[in-house]
């Protein structure tokens, strides 16, 4: 076997959480990620047949029944990835039962993973349904779309305008807008069941007072899709204290940009 430590998702997932604890965005344990891996890949750093821990869950994943998953760990600080990764991470395969799941490596000491596990995994599920490339689910608690949740209108349609009229490049990179729940207590599965219903439609989903929800091909495209929203609202932030927009992009600004870039926005914003 390879040495976990040189497989490139491990090498991603530690610059990941490294940069989200820089920024700010993940104070403490705040935070996680899930990213679904290549078996092939995967299975030349572990070892299928040795499974160190079963874990049960508090849901049914049936539908990711055999599929590899490298995932944050509960009550873990990003902080500290990147100095013992072993510990702070671990690989994982959903079990035979779907109600469990198999530890390949990591969570060193008895760690678990993320307990927000339910809500990437139902994530993870809508969003293979629309797009079976996308293989990244990452939650952070962002600076200034938090604070934006206690200020601004929290209907789709007005909070991804707000967004998409603070940075030219807001629609290009979200074009189907920004998804928002009601607040709801984290680490159930009623949270993971209503972000996923969400993700069918939104790869960005705000949780008001709490944080954002992403999810993306890649760890780049999913933290770059998160840090695109995260820099129109401190862009807002900056507008609001110096006295409001005074100008801004129109709908025939937008249009010509979607078709500049071949997106398609989502038409019910407009």
């Amino acid at each position: 076997m390879k040495d976990v430590l040189n497989y490139q998702a491990v090498k991603e997932m530690i610059d990941i959480t490294s940069n989200l604890y820089r920024l700010g965005w993940d104070e403490r344990n705040g935070g996680n990620i899930s990213y679904l891996l290549e078996e092939n890949e995967v299975l030349q750093y572990v070892d299928a047949a040795k499974v160190l821990r079963n874990i049960p869950m508090i849901f049914n994943g049936e539908e990711l029944i055999g599929k590899y998953f490298l995932v944050t760990g509960s009550g873990k600080f990003f902080k500290n990835v990147a100095a013992d990764p072993e510990t702070n991470l671990g690989i994982i395969r959903v079990a035979g039962d779907g109600e469990s799941v198999d530890l390949l490596w990591g969570y060193k000491g008895g760690g678990v993973p993320t307990s927000e596990l339910p809500a990437h995994f139902m994530s993870h599920i809508a969003r293979l349904e629309v797009d079976s490339e996308n293989r990244v689910v990452m939650h952070c608690h962002a600076t200034h779309l938090l604070a934006m949740s206690f200020t601004h209108d929290l209907t789709p349609k007005v909070f991804t305008r707000t967004l998409w009229e603070m940075c030219t490049e807001c629609l290009v990179v979200f074009p189907e807008g920004v998804g928002i729940l009601p607040w709801l207590t984290p680490g159930t599965n009623e949270i993971g069941e209503a972000t996923a219903e969400m993700m069918k439609v939104f790869r960005i989903v705000l949780w008001p007072f709490h944080g954002i929800y992403g999810a993306g091909k890649t760890m780049d495209e999913t933290f770059g899709l998160i840090e695109t929203a995260e820099k129109a609202a401190e862009v807002y932030t900056y507008v609001c204290a110096q006295g409001g927009v005074k100008q801004r992009i129109t709908d025939e600004n937008f249009r010509a940009l979607a078709k500049q870039f071949g997106v398609v926005p989502n038409k019910d914003f407009f």
